[in-house]
């Protein structure tokens, strides 16, 4: 990688979240916990999800991670963290879903700044396939927390 494209790769608001990683350390409550790792790259995230309210509208009371490994993916954990915490699970999933296909369009999709935030900062992973899978990867793991999440609360409401 050239000093350019680590320049345009790293920038100072992914720094800061690496630095001061927002919503870190696991808490409980909880309905899903996972835990992924990045195989090719070694990172590693525990992800932990509270929600509330009813199972048809539930909230996001609370993204709770812990990550090691690079500061792509640690930022990444962090930006998120801070977009979904107290969104719908329904506006959390606009979130995602325009983030991811961002990241999946290898710089041709600038993102939506105003419904992913900071995480725009990240796109310009998008232009190295090979650090997509660590800017991707805790947008993995709250999606399938998600998925535990929601069985939780539907049981709890039966």
């Amino acid at each position: 990688m050239t000093s350019a494209s680590l320049t345009s790769l790293y920038t100072d608001i992914i720094f800061e979240h690496d630095k001061r990683p927002l919503h870190a350390g696991l808490r409980e409550p909880f309905e899903g916990e996972v835990h992924h790792v990045n195989p090719t790259c070694g990172d590693e995230i525990t992800l932990r999800l509270h929600l509330t309210g009813p199972v048809d509208d539930p909230v996001i009371e609370d993204v709770s991670y812990d990550a090691q490994g690079c500061a792509m993916s640690r930022a990444s954990a962090s930006m998120m963290a801070d977009l979904l915490r107290g969104q719908s699970v329904e506006r959390a999933a606009e979130i995602s879903d325009s983030f991811e296909l961002s990241m999946a369009s290898r710089g041709k999709d600038a993102g939506d700044e105003e419904l992913i935030g900071d995480a725009v900062a990240l796109l310009g992973a998008s232009k190295f396939p090979g650090r997509v899978k660590c800017v991707v990867m805790p947008w993995k793991a709250y999606r399938a927390a998600l998925v535990e999440s929601l069985a939780a609360l539907g049981a709890a409401e039966a």
